[in-house]
């Protein structure tokens, strides 16, 4: 099976390598991928948004002849439901890493703070105190180290959804990581905007993986197993 795996905001592919071995052995194809103005520091991210984003993972769909699993962490998880929507007939499974689909109209983050066309990882202190745990001292180092300016217009473009019946018929993993299954379940009930899209979805099972919002970096071992045993269901 095709296992496309699709990073959250200033990462790119690289940052799924300690989460993959467990899919590569079982024999699948896991294709990571590193988006548009992703690829280097010094990368053009001027007029790069949300669709261009989305059309790069429909690519990556359409390039391979497999059935396809999508994993999409944080941000990647507005991109991969947008793909699903485009391409609901190829994708068997989304896998959504501490995230959830993104609504119609709606856009991924419009208060994260930008500097012109991009936004930059910002200060620590932006994040929650829940965003953080796990991720001790070093791996906020590595992290920095390696992150990479978001493209702006992909944080606040809106979201293009067409396909609602398709859509929603295909089979959802949430890996809860901030947010446990039960607290995620409970928003559902409440009709609780964040979770609006998620309580759509036809068939939706919850896997609690309790860390901060970056689980390939403070667990990455687990997480891999759980994306395995996410694919091997379906």
């Amino acid at each position: 099976m095709d296992v496309i795996l699709v990073p959250g905001f200033w990462l790119d592919a690289s940052s799924w390598s300690a989460v993959t071995p467990p899919l590569e052995a079982a024999g699948h194809r896991v294709r990571p991928l590193t988006l548009p103005g992703l690829e280097s520091v010094t990368a053009d991210r001027a007029g790069i948004g949300l669709r261009d984003h989305v059309d790069a993972v429909v690519a990556e769909i359409d390039a391979g002849t497999e059935p396809v699993v999508l994993v999409g962490h944080s941000g990647g998880g507005a991109i991969i439901s947008a793909a699903i929507d485009a391409r609901p007939d190829r994708v068997v499974r989304a896998v959504y890493v501490d995230s959830g689909p993104l609504a119609d109209g709606a856009c991924i983050n419009e208060e994260l703070p930008s500097s012109g066309s991009e936004i930059p990882l910002p200060d620590w202190t932006v994040f929650d105190a829940e965003d953080l745990v796990d991720l001790d001292h070093e791996l906020r180092e590595q992290f920095r180290a390696r992150a990479v300016p978001q493209p702006k217009g992909v944080a606040v473009d809106r979201q293009q959804l067409s396909d609602d019946d398709r859509r929603l018929s295909v089979p959802a993993t949430v890996v809860a990581c901030e947010f446990s299954s039960e607290m995620l379940r409970g928003l559902m009930e409440q009709g609780h905007p964040y979770v609006a899209e998620l309580a759509r979805l036809q068939d939706v099972e919850f896997v609690d993986l309790p860390t901060g919002h970056w689980p390939q970096f403070t667990k990455p071992a687990e997480l891999g197993a759980i994306l395995l045993q996410a694919v091997d269901r379906t």
